[in-house]
């Protein structure tokens, strides 16, 4: 006789899922851009780009088909050549780009309370730029970074993947600091489109070379003045963008206060560490990151998103393995990442969308107060 009693969630907990606003505007204005023929790089994606602009702060926007592919153009618009230093402690697309582009890629560490990169592991490493992430929507530490940048004349890139909605310490958006500042609006974003990406900057000329290399380099006489590449963006995407930003600030407060909820009541158990966000900057938590202390907790990570999942809550690992311990970088030698490999080891993200229900939240703190108590 199967006395096993049933999971906690009879359904599924997404660990994410793309908050997207289908109201009645939306369907007559998607059959407005199939009438009309114009399907890549149109008004909507038009409308998209200063609408953005607007909200972050008054940059330059030049939407693209990925963040991935924005990374990869920025690089290539940057005209350098020489090994990039990236966080090991990130997703693939990071190092991806910068090896697409034809540098080599350099690994830094991490910082241990912010888990961004750490300046003072990039110090010591020669390169010829250095891209930096937002990990999880927390704003690394940009004035030290160009400070460092600066001194050594070699560009400093921001991928932003996760950072749409943060503000920097000193209140501004992200978006607006290094060369260029790359955001991704995949699914799993703040703000999707379903697949896509924008490049932001201050520079109006970096811009307009931006908005020709996402045309495979052509400005529009077929005559290419560089090797670009296909980087558009849909007029469905842009569309969907556009109409995005209008409850934006809506949906982002409320995923904030979902992430005040998990920070309260996971904070009360011994073992769980949250994400520092520096003292005035803003997170918009593309996910929600806790480190499990086995010691203090009672199970390590492992055994608790295997707990989990027999309650049909989802979680992910991220990021292990961290880039530098992948296959596709067996070859990249570099110093030790202690901070890298801890975190690596010790995370997990559980489940977090703008629209999900706040009692939701509470029930799945009550499962994770629950697994304690029962270690």
């Amino acid at each position: 006789m199967n006395t096993r009693r049933p999971p906690r969630f009879p359904e599924p907990v997404p660990l994410t899922r793309p908050t997207v606003d289908a109201d009645t505007d939306l369907e007559p204005a998607l059959k407005e851009v199939f009438r009309s023929g114009m399907l890549t790089n149109g008004r909507h994606v038009r409308e998209f780009e200063e609408a953005a602009g607007a909200y972050l702060g008054g940059v330059h926007v030049v939407a693209v088909s990925s963040c991935t592919t924005g990374l990869m153009l920025v690089l290539r618009c940057l005209g350098r050549s020489g090994d990039v230093v990236v966080p090991s402690f990130t997703f693939m697309a990071t190092g991806h780009a910068v090896a697409w582009a034809g540098h080599g890629v350099r690994f830094a560490d991490a910082d241990p309370r912010t888990w961004t990169l750490d300046p003072d592991a990039v110090a010591p490493l020669e390169a010829s730029a250095v891209l930096a992430v937002h990990t999880f929507g927390v704003p690394c530490d940009a004035d030290r970074l160009q400070a460092l940048c600066d001194s050594r004349g070699i560009p400093l890139i921001f991928d932003a993947a996760h950072g749409f909605g943060s503000r920097y310490p000193d209140g501004t958006m992200v978006g607006g600091k290094g060369v260029a500042e790359v955001f991704s609006l995949s699914p799993t974003k703040t703000l999707s489109t379903g697949e896509g990406g924008l490049i932001t900057t201050r520079d109006a000329a970096f811009a307009a070379e931006l908005r020709t290399a996402r045309e495979y380099g052509n400005p529009g006489d077929y005559d290419s003045r560089f090797i670009g590449l296909n980087g558009r963006m849909t007029e469905v995407s842009g569309l969907m963008g556009a109409h995005a930003m209008k409850s934006f600030p809506r949906w982002l407060h409320i995923r904030q206060s979902l992430v005040d909820i998990y920070r309260r009541r996971l904070s009360e158990l011994p073992g769980l560490e949250f994400q520092e966000v520096p003292p005035g900057a803003v997170s918009a938590y593309k996910d929600l990151a806790i480190r499990v202390d086995p010691t203090r907790f009672g199970m390590d990570r492992d055994e608790l998103a295997a707990r989990l999942a027999r309650e049909n809550v989802s979680t992910r690992k991220y990021f292990s393995p961290a880039l530098h311990r992948q296959t596709a970088y067996r070859d990249v030698t570099g110093p030790d990442l202690p901070v890298t490999d801890a975190l690596a080891s010790s995370m997990i993200t559980l489940p977090l969308y703008s629209h999900m229900p706040a009692h939701l939240v509470d029930r799945i703190c009550d499962l994770v107060h629950d697994l304690h108590a029962g270690r």
